[in-house]
């Protein structure tokens, strides 16, 4: 009963991620999307200073922070609500969830098996052919079905 709520909330986890990656969003701007969003608005710094109550010294140093990937999502989402905007934030995977699992499993089992085959070679008894690939997926199987934590 854990393993398939733990699969069922990999699989939601990848569908609800999948959103994101379908809106294959563009990249930031160089300066930043505070200060992107604020000039393509016509806000000086200096008006954008007056409405978060900080100096315009402190409205340059924040939309450099952004634009270095230094800025905290406090600060960010402050900068966002005070432009009327919603900061929205996601890790979103290269590859699904799952698949990520599945391969991690596949190089923890190689990797597992690796000593085994080398030892058995050595006493003249390597598994050899399609009993190797076999001996992988059940490898496999049961690192996917045991604990997760083993696999990281």
């Amino acid at each position: 009963m854990e393993n398939q709520f733990r699969d069922l909330q990999l699989q939601q986890m990848d569908a609800l991620l999948a959103t994101w990656k379908a809106a294959q969003l563009i990249a930031r701007p160089r300066s930043g999307w505070v200060r992107a969003i604020r000039e393509s608005l016509g806000m000086s710094a200096a008006a954008f200073a007056r409405r978060l109550g900080m100096s315009h010294a402190g409205v340059r140093k924040l939309e450099n922070a952004e634009a270095s990937d230094a800025i905290t999502l406090a600060s960010l989402r402050k900068l966002a609500e005070a432009l009327d905007c919603e900061l929205q934030y996601a890790l979103v995977p290269r590859t699904s969830l799952s698949q990520h699992v599945k391969e991690r499993a596949e190089s923890v089992a190689r990797e597992r098996l690796r000593p085994i085959a080398h030892s058995m070679a050595l006493e003249d008894q390597a598994v050899q052919g399609p009993l190797t690939k076999l001996q992988l997926e059940l490898a496999i199987k049961e690192l996917l079905e045991g604990s997760r934590r083993e696999l990281w």
